[in-house]
């Protein structure tokens, strides 16, 4: 039988189409981790066990604008598409380069569009840990979108311009369209996903009390209009309203945010969504009952933005138990069935996994009974979810025995810190007496996401087991000094203490020292860090100009010109300090021994592999050195990991993560390591991998600036030398 010409022609073009939709499967990397699954897997085969020993720089690129105090940052998981590949600075510069053979094509600088803040050395020190590219059916427009801070930009991915007619003149305003106004802390970090013309983001928003709305928006591709908006904290008519005791609380609660990404189904048009705990993170008796939908993963209809089905992973959180990853989409096979599954993986190291479709779970949840030992005015939650499988990746308790002992010196220093503090069971409620968070709050699976082969079904984690201790202090009352300095001090108690701590001493990694900080930075250097925040510290636009005013005296101990009476505006300044929480946590404080070394026994940072239909752990390696301590005879013990890893069909694992300012390949069989390179600063972010014309590269930014590393401002990309 012959076949018409014609009909010939349009299958050989329907090949093509299908194939270029396709592509990212197994040449290009063209959203972030990998897919719309969130897999962080490629096709890419060519690099494989027997020849990643051969990997060599193919190419380097530096945007030169890494700060030399080293505090800036570089989380970006680049993406490439059509030869081209996008990614951001550390000033969050936009920008394109020849994939092949990182040549730059274009940049954009987002402090070129607001010339009032083009010399503020501190206002575009923020994170993005992607961006999304958008073409439409033609491919007569392109599309690039990207966060920077509380302005998300549309940029023409072939000119590096702002699209002017997409929202206000390029770019839409994230703290618009929450249905109040609000001067809270809001910020793009982690890109969403884009469901056919529909762009659908999450946001960054304060861990205060006086957090803004964390609500899901959607906007249209071409225009940046508001298309569909989900209300995180439901109000009256919507599901899940009267589980809320107080029928007021979405008027004036914030929090439960999606910051950690999403998965997108998009043959079902469902989007599945992570959140956050409610704004203040660790006292909740203003905010009782489960706080429903934080801590929850959500599923939505794509292009509506209507409920599906939700699970909440920690009811009423009072220990930042965010969603810090973005899910991963599988299909597995279960009692015999074939079920499209969606795995979360957690900051406590468990695994949650449900039928895609309607929620059900994979394996058995059981509601555990926790401990109801609570500060006055707090009501816990009597019970938390814990998944019998798959089994937890990381340690789940942190007990004496469990103390370092790198040294006898060190054990006994650290068992003296470790016995300081009272309890050290999981969801014990902070108390002042204090309790062990373990995996702690960067711990466990944390925003580098985890890596799913979807043809072994393996699970790949890069995870930290690092104690924090939480210890809950009463807020100081309002000072009875009514100078200056005084009023400054109350103002810090309100904003700052949870973070720099009462003696100002921060944690010296996360959180620096202000001490003698007017020795570093100007009055007006530290003004403008306060209104845009920098890393890991949000915005206070909030803070009214008086407080700010009072607060810059006492941190940087300006002396008095004249009475505080005069200075300030009384009713401002007492509205900001008004005490609505009666404890706050006396900083985020790490588990460390002198040397900086964690007062666990090792390993502190490990790579692990988790089978997702078994649910069993199959391997567990240590990721990251401190060679000064593997001369002296023990064993790798890992490091602090901020990164994810990636896994391809060529038999690897792909990831850098570690303080030692290393990227890896392990077999992905058995976690052992086949290959290492040293990087020009520590990759914290996850690696890529494309391939054009048949050549296959690694890439990953290399910003550092965590941790008490060094700044970086390069991304370094690997190939097998010819």
């Amino acid at each position: 039988m012959k076949i018409p010409v014609l009909f010939c022609l349009l299958l050989v073009l329907g090949i093509v189409t299908s194939c270029k939709k396709h592509s990212s499967n197994n040449t290009e990397w063209r959203t972030y981790a990998g897919s719309e699954e969130g897999n962080r897997y490629s096709a890419n085969e060519q690099i494989t066990a027997a020849n990643v020993g051969s990997l060599k720089i193919a190419w380097q690129f530096s945007s030169g604008d890494k700060d030399s105090a080293n505090r800036s940052q570089n989380q970006c998981n680049p993406i490439m598409v059509d030869g081209t590949l996008y990614a951001t600075s550390p000033k969050l510069k936009l920008f394109a380069l020849d994939a092949a053979t990182g040549v730059q094509k274009w940049i954009f600088d987002p402090a070129s569009q607001d010339t009032s803040k083009k010399d503020d050395p501190l206002a575009y020190y923020k994170v993005c840990r992607g961006v999304i590219y958008w073409s439409d059916d033609k491919g007569d427009n392109k599309r690039i979108f990207y966060s920077v801070g509380s302005k998300t930009y549309a940029i023409d991915a072939e000119s590096g311009q702002p699209v002017k007619d997409f929202g206000k003149g390029g770019y839409i305003d994230l703290t618009k369209d929450l249905g109040k106004e609000t001067q809270s802390f809001v910020s793009g970090t982690t890109p969403g996903v884009i469901y056919k013309d529909i762009l659908i983001v999450g946001t960054r928003v304060a861990e205060s009390e006086d957090a803004a709305p964390g609500h899901v928006r959607a906007y249209d591709v071409m225009t940046g209009k508001l298309r569909w908006i989900f209300h995180t904290i439901p109000q009256p008519g919507e599901k899940g309203y009267e589980t809320w005791p107080d029928k007021d609380a979405w008027k004036r609660l914030g929090g439960a945010n999606n910051w950690a990404g999403m998965a997108l189904d998009e043959k079902r048009g469902i989007v599945y969504i992570p959140t956050g705990s409610i704004g203040g993170d660790f006292y909740g008796g203003n905010r009782k009952g489960t706080n429903l939908y934080a801590n929850s993963l959500l599923a939505l209809d794509a292009a509506t933005g209507k409920y599906i089905w939700h699970f909440q992973a920690v009811h009423h959180d009072l220990w930042d138990r965010d969603f810090a990853a973005n899910p991963n989409l599988v299909t597995i096979k279960h009692d015999g069935k074939t079920i499209d599954a969606v795995a979360q993986i957690s900051k406590h190291g468990y695994i949650f996994m449900f039928d895609r479709t309607n929620g059900k779970p994979i394996f058995p949840i059981e509601e555990k009974p926790v401990p109801q030992n609570a500060l006055p005015g707090e009501q816990v939650w009597p019970t938390q979810p814990i998944p019998t499988l798959p089994l937890p990746f990381a340690r789940q308790h942190f007990g004496p025995e469990d103390v370092s002992d790198i040294s006898p010196e060190t054990h006994a220093a650290m068992l003296a810190q470790y016995q300081k503090v009272k309890y050290n069971t999981m969801f014990t409620p902070p108390s002042k007496d204090g309790d062990w968070i373990f995996p702690g709050f960067d711990g466990g699976g944390e925003w580098g996401g985890a890596a799913v082969d979807p043809e072994s079904k393996i699970m790949y984690i890069s995870n930290s087991e690092m104690p924090w201790a939480q210890v809950m202090i009463d807020v100081p009352k309002n000072t009875d000094d009514h100078s200056l300095n005084g009023i400054g001090h109350t103002v810090y108690n309100n904003y700052c203490i949870s973070c720099h701590g009462p003696e100002l001493k921060g944690n010296g990694t996360s959180y620096p020292s202000l001490v003698n900080i007017g020795k570093k930075y100007t009055e007006d250097q530290v003004s403008k860090l306060i209104a845009n925040g920098r890393n890991m510290m949000p915005s206070f636009k909030q803070i009214p100009a008086d407080a700010k005013k009072a607060l810059l005296a006492f941190v940087l101990k300006l002396p008095e010109k004249e009475p505080a009476s005069r200075q300030l505006a009384k009713e401002p300044v007492n509205k900001s300090m008004a005490n609505t929480i009666p404890y706050v946590m006396n900083g985020y404080n790490r588990f460390l021994d002198k040397d900086g070394y964690p007062g666990i026994k090792p390993p502190w940072g490990t790579l692990d592999a988790v089978d997702l239909t078994s649910g069993k752990l199959l391997w567990k390696v240590p990721l990251g050195e401190y060679p000064e301590l593997t001369k002296k005879g023990i064993p790798i013990t890992g490091t602090e990991l901020y990164g994810g890893p990636l896994v391809t069909k060529g038999g690897l694992v792909f990831v850098a993560a570690t303080k030692d300012e290393k990227i890896r390949a392990f077999d992905k069989k058995t976690g052992k390591q086949l290959w290492a390179a040293k990087l020009p600063a520590a990759g914290y972010a996850t690696p890529a991998t494309y391939a054009i014309d048949g050549k296959q590269y690694v890439v990953i930014a290399c910003g550092g600036g965590k941790i008490g590393s060094k700044s970086g401002d390069s991304y370094v990309c690997f190939a097998l030398a010819d």
